[in-house]
């Protein structure tokens, strides 16, 4: 029986407010079997707990302050985001890291937010969900600091460059693979060819960034499978294989029971 997990989705967001448990329950049912949702900011909190609440056992929820929610307030929402930690509910600390491509003026908070938000990782023995948007360069330097200190995680959405994957894969970390792999001038095969399928996980950043044939529309958990079947196209392999072995890879990451 194929059993997937959609590492990355954010399905408490108004865009499911009309079909959430039927966004679930069609997932399910394509075996999509557990479903991780990043948090974004404060705001994000209660609908996402809410959400997992609904629907335990498949819905795990992790915290953090995703770059573009790092305002003036930054340092309220990194206490409250330790607060959340502190209760110990959370699969990951996540959606963090660095987002260059809307706002350049807030690199040195949304560093220091970053930073303050590995710590807590390594405070609770979390992985993290890292956001790197236009930010490689920036992201990997600070990672530096970090190196055999036991910090684990994933680069979500990942788009870099081959090397940039080579590098991420040398310091023990995933790749996070969605729809993007599926776009006809995506680079990702590429990456896919040269990264061994161990460091893979699978996501779909809903409602964002919907594979094909949905480019376009409302991304949903319950299209892993065409995501999977393209690495499966890429690797040579089946998209089976591909399901056990990224599943394989997410529970060992985030410390999830393999034969729940």
């Amino acid at each position: 029986m194929v059993n997937y997990i959609d590492t990355h989705a954010h399905l408490y967001l108004p865009e499911f407010d009309t079909d959430r448990e039927s966004a679930v329950e069609t997932a399910l049912y394509r075996g999509v079997k557990r479903i991780l949702l990043p948090n974004i900011d404060s705001t994000t909190i209660d609908p996402m707990n809410k959400m997992a609440g609904q629907f335990p056992g498949v819905c795990y929820p992790m915290m953090g302050l995703h770059p573009t929610s790092v305002k003036d307030n930054y340092r309220e929402e990194l206490d409250r985001v330790e607060k959340e930690l502190s209760h110990g509910r959370y699969c990951a600390v996540g959606e963090i890291g660095v987002d260059l491509y809307w706002d350049k003026t807030r690199l040195k908070e949304q560093n220091i937010a970053f930073c303050a938000q590995l710590g807590l990782a390594l405070k609770y023995d979390l992985p993290v969900a890292i956001h790197a948007r236009e930010s490689f360069d920036e992201i990997l330097d600070i990672l530096n600091g970090y190196q055999n200190r036991g910090l684990q995680g994933v680069f979500h959405a990942f788009t870099g460059t081959v090397e940039n994957a080579q590098d991420i894969v040398s310091r023990g970390f995933y790749l996070g693979i969605g729809g993007i792999v599926t776009y006809k001038k995506s680079f990702l095969p590429d990456v896919i060819r040269e990264t061994d399928l161990s460091r893979i996980i699978l996501e779909t950043d809903s409602p964002f960034l919907a594979p094909v044939p949905f480019r376009g529309k409302r991304n949903e958990s319950s299209y892993i499978p065409y995501i999977a079947e393209a690495i499966g196209r890429i690797k040579d392999t089946t998209p089976e294989e591909v399901a056990r072995v990224t599943t394989a890879n997410a529970c060992k990451l985030f410390q999830l029971d393999p034969y729940a």
